[in-house]
């Protein structure tokens, strides 16, 4: 979420991929290789992909390059030196497909719900069919009372494609719920690298430094949004503090 991965794995190049599986003596496919890289890079998170997912890791290769970016309009942004510091956004009210998990880190917990989602995406669902990706993937994580900690239930999602919000296909999984969320209006900061608590805990007091004091911002919830794979070395994340009314 440091999810899986969000786009197309074509861009590795052999040696990057030849690096994943050199403990294994046979020779692979491509499919066998690809899932291997994503073993490879989900063990990192101290996460194991079953070979089960190398079907949806395939379907999700081939449909990279449609993906839907997720809507919203642009309320202000604010920048310092020709640098954008943060952007406020208002998202619209839609149907999203919705996994909590618990486990004991947050990339951990962010990872399995994302495996299902793919599951979800690719065939498991009323459609029988493939549904299409949109970005970024969410996570809303709660903060403890301390207001430092973060409570182990995330909340990982995806927006539904424009095709199927009005008559959104039912999961097989019971752990995935189609939920309705209201419009939200965000403050949101770009960050580049992984999405681990470490991280994810020094961007939000980094914007809070940006912010300072504010009334209006919520302190309890707070959203990481995911737009590429881990393998991307500087890939893109967001932070995005919630207003509490648009």
């Amino acid at each position: 979420m440091a999810l899986i991965s969000l786009e197309d794995l074509d861009g590795l190049d052999d040696e990057q991929l030849e690096d994943d599986i050199t403990d294994n003596p046979e020779p692979m496919d491509e499919d066998d290789r690809l899932l291997a890289h994503w073993q490879a890079v989900a063990s990192t998170h101290q996460v194991s992909v079953p070979p089960e997912m190398n079907v949806p890791i395939q379907e999700m290769t081939r449909n990279s390059q449609q993906r839907e970016p997720l809507p919203f309009t642009l309320v202000s942004r604010h920048e310092k030196m020709g640098d954008v510091l943060y952007e406020e956004r208002v998202y619209p009210a839609g149907n999203w497909a919705s996994v909590t998990a618990a486990e004991d880190l947050y990339e951990q917990s962010i990872s399995m719900a994302f495996m299902k989602l793919m599951r979800f995406i690719c065939k498991e669902n009323s459609a029988g069919r493939y549904l299409g990706m949109t970005v970024p993937v969410v996570s809303n994580i709660h903060m403890m009372e301390d207001g430092n900690t973060f409570e182990k239930e995330v909340q990982t999602a995806f927006f539904l494609p424009a095709e199927f919000q009005l008559s959104p296909p039912q999961p097989f999984d019971p752990d995935i719920t189609i939920v309705h969320r209201e419009p939200i209006r965000v403050v949101a900061r770009t960050f580049l690298g992984t999405t681990t608590e470490e991280t994810v805990g020094r961007q939000v007091g980094l914007l809070w430094e940006i912010l300072g004091a504010g009334d209006n911002l919520r302190r309890d919830e707070y959203i990481v949004a995911v737009y590429e794979n881990p393998g991307v070395p500087r890939r893109r994340n967001e932070i995005w503090f919630i207003r509490r009314d648009l």
